[in-house]
């Protein structure tokens, strides 16, 4: 019996972030001071945080 690939068994529906506000998280990558910084900032209110699970 064949089996399936590793990359098949993966989920390909992405997680989606929401604010307390009602609006969507979206990830975002700045590069500043050379280095490269990830940040989550919501579209409705524009807050921002380091990653998703901070807005709870």
């Amino acid at each position: 019996m064949a089996q399936a690939s590793k990359n098949s068994r993966t989920a390909s529906a992405t997680q989606r972030f929401m604010c307390s506000c009602g609006g969507e998280i979206k990830m975002k990558t700045l590069f500043e001071d050379g280095k490269v910084k990830n940040i989550a900032e919501c579209g409705k209110c524009k807050r921002t945080e380091r990653r998703p699970s901070d807005f709870k």
